[in-house]
């Protein structure tokens, strides 16, 4: 495992169309949601960071459906690390019970064009799909109760009122997305 830190893409950057199958075996479009806001989280079955916060992500899913959609997307190298493939990604996500679709990135290409480089990495697009976010989930990854600022929570809310997104920042980290070698 490598601990990475997200890289902080360009705040107004746009988010890259996919076209990716989901465990629920819809192909999906960034277009399938027209929310106000679009969170996209870059994640995977096996890394530690992103299982200490699933359920908080399903959470913010369920607390903001309609008005800003949580979309899950794997990239990992599957060949190289069989915990995320395919049918894991499915069996996940009715152990966990996400209510957001959880999609493979077979190619990597659309989590490159995102610019994330671990998982959990976070993005949140505005209506016009422009990043308005991106970084930490909150200020305590291992322990949900110890979390005393809700940075991506804030985000969204600030989104979805037409307030400015609250600075700074912070990167969110990670184990290292699984590239891979011969893609």
């Amino acid at each position: 495992m490598s601990l990475l830190e997200s890289s902080m893409v360009a705040l107004g950057s746009p988010c890259p169309d996919f076209a990716l199958r989901g465990v629920d075996g819809k192909i999906w479009h960034r277009d399938d949601f027209p929310s106000p806001g679009l969170l996209i989280v870059v994640m995977c079955n096996h890394c530690p960071y992103v299982q200490a916060v699933d359920g908080r992500i399903n959470k913010l899913a369920k607390e903001f459906k309609g008005r800003c959609e949580v979309v899950g997307i794997n990239a990992n190298d599957a060949e190289a690390y069989p915990e995320d493939d395919f049918e894991s990604m499915r069996s996940r996500t009715q152990e966990q019970g996400f209510v957001f679709p959880y999609l493979r990135d077979e190619s990597q290409a659309t989590v490159k064009a995102l610019g994330a480089v671990c998982t959990p990495d976070f993005f949140l697009f505005d209506g016009t799909r422009k990043l308005r976010y991106r970084g930490r989930l909150d200020d305590n990854w291992k322990d949900e109760s110890r979390a005393t600022h809700q940075e991506l929570r804030l985000a969204i809310e600030a989104l979805l009122s037409g307030q400015p997104i609250p600075e700074p920042q912070r990167p969110s980290m990670g184990c290292s997305i699984k590239w891979k070698q011969n893609p």
